[in-house]
């Protein structure tokens, strides 16, 4: 009876365990096939992603393209292609005080340069930011400018008070909003973006509103340029370096300018400067091609965005987006398994990462063993605590998926401009003479914004992309230098080129149409 007890016992014993290991084994099973899942959602986004050196050349020629067609005629492409007017940049022989007033947001900049005649030679510099009152802009015309005129009359006079020389007349006016550009120092609003909605002022002359507040503040100053910021940032690195022929920003959004041939721009024949060439905004945000590598994230994103179908290319390479495109692959993620826990209410919020540029950057440059400060971001940012170390690592790696396509595409538009001017070591668009036929010259693109200053491996993916696109021995003659502040100083260099430049024998040279 004792014997029958002991077998009794030991066979519960042993189909209990039997048991717990069947449970073990199962969460285990069942733990690997949510961890394939995830894996495989990876995986399949990688791919979709992918950008081989092959279809970044597709991308060349398809940028190339749409800039020819641009040029060609109004609505010709995607790319508008915009005239600025701007024939000549400035080359460093520009002497005296120049100012810049830089409108582009929430708030506005005053900028005075000294210039000594010699190329890289600013003397002095100021700047100062002053913050828009929210209520100006839904105002009128003349509240808003009046409180801009006003500011840069109180710098003009704390300027005059100090050592800087006499107070010069002539004032360069960034102006980034949509604009249509009818001679250098003119332009028409188009439409209000980031805030603001002073309806009267659409379809207004935008120099002549801020000309008008600087007579009623008694401020005796000439708008002599009106610039985009990329443009600015052109000439800018043109100050410093000549060979510059290109700038591109890359930050919360992206656009380019270059400056091109006066008799390439078809659609305006008959143009003539002084110079035969004029720098041209490509606005090149809005680029679309067959061979952009777009996935049903960017699809869902474009959807939920306030411009669907618009601005495709930025959607895939600026800071405003990289990071809602993050949020979509993780959210996918954590509904495919529940490895990430519930699924957060802030995973579900569309552009709840928008300008995440440094976040980005401090997950892909977290080097420490269990990656905290990717646990931390996730925790502060997306609410989602306490997930393990495997999965941190599954977020640096999409992280890395959606750099790496930004930083190659964005390498293939610069290589796309190149290309179009003959500077890809290709001999041009319309060109029939191959590689070795062509001498390649040093060619400088000013390159401005934090996605690029400030994001390590978003560099090191653009120059590894650019590497492969052009060949070393093209690429050694391709400079990427970072330019700062090209907004507000290069729109005082300008006006100081229009200046020195345009006057000759006491008469006003330029641009005509004939």
């Amino acid at each position: 009876m004792g014997r029958r007890v002991v077998v009794g016992v030991a066979v519960s014993v042993a189909v209990a365990t039997c048991a717990v290991a069947a449970v073990v084994v199962g969460r285990r099973v069942k733990s690997r096939r949510k961890w394939k899942r995830l894996l495989a959602v990876l995986k399949d986004f990688d791919e979709a992603c992918g950008t081989p050196v092959g279809r970044l050349r597709q991308v060349v020629d398809a940028m190339a393209v749409e800039m020819h067609a641009g040029l060609a005629s109004e609505g010709g492409s995607k790319l508008k292609m915009l005239l600025t007017f701007v024939d000549k940049l400035p080359t460093g022989g520009e002497k005296g005080s120049y100012y810049a007033l830089d409108v582009g947001g929430t708030s506005f900049r005053v900028l005075r340069v000294q210039l000594g005649g010699k190329r890289s030679s600013i003397l002095a510099q100021d700047v100062e930011h002053e913050p828009i009152p929210p209520h100006l802009m839904t105002r009128t015309i003349e509240d808003l400018f009046d409180f801009i005129a006003s500011g840069l009359k109180q710098f003009v006079e704390k300027g005059n008070g100090s050592q800087h020389s006499p107070v010069g007349r002539e004032l360069g006016f960034t102006f980034s909003f949509p604009v249509k550009q009818t001679s250098i120092s003119s332009g028409i609003l188009i439409k209000w973006t980031k805030g603001f909605a002073i309806e009267d002022m659409v379809g207004k002359e935008v120099v002549e509103c801020l000309q008008a507040a600087l007579t009623r503040n008694g401020l005796d100053m000439l708008v002599t340029v009106l610039v985009n910021d990329t443009v600015g940032t052109m000439a800018l690195e043109h100050y410093h370096d000549p060979d510059t022929v290109a700038a591109v920003i890359i930050g919360t959004g992206t656009n380019a300018c270059y400056m091109e041939r006066a008799d390439a721009i078809i659609k305006c024949q008959g143009l003539l400067t002084t110079s035969g060439g004029m720098v041209v905004n490509m606005e090149w945000g809005n680029f679309w091609s067959s061979h952009l590598p777009r996935t049903t994230y960017d699809f869902d994103l474009d959807a939920e965005s306030p411009n669907p179908n618009d601005q495709v290319f930025e959607k895939m390479i600026s800071g405003m987006y990289l990071g809602d495109i993050v949020r979509r692959v993780i959210l996918r993620m954590s509904l495919e398994s529940d490895i990430f826990g519930p699924v957060s209410s802030r995973l579900s919020m569309p552009f709840i990462l928008q300008y995440v540029t440094p976040l980005m950057a401090a997950i892909h440059d977290d080097d420490t063993p269990d990656l905290t400060e990717v646990a931390r971001i996730m925790k502060e940012v997306l609410e989602i605590s306490e997930i393990p170390l495997k999965v941190r690592k599954l977020v640096v790696k999409v992280c890395a998926v959606v750099t790496r396509r930004a930083a190659r595409l964005a390498a293939a538009g610069i290589v796309g401009i190149l290309k179009k001017i003959g500077r890809d070591g290709s001999g041009g668009i319309a060109s029939g003479r191959s590689r070795s036929d062509t001498k390649m010259r040093r060619t400088v693109v000013a390159i401005e914004g934090d996605l690029y200053t400030s994001y390590t491996m978003f560099r090191e993916y653009l120059h590894e992309a650019l590497h492969e696109i052009l060949g070393e021995d093209i690429a050694h003659h391709v400079i990427l230098k970072i330019t700062q502040d090209g907004s507000a100083t290069g729109a005082a260099l300008l006006a100081a080129a229009q200046s020195s430049s345009n006057i000759v024998d006491g008469h006003r040279t330029g641009i005509m149409n004939t």
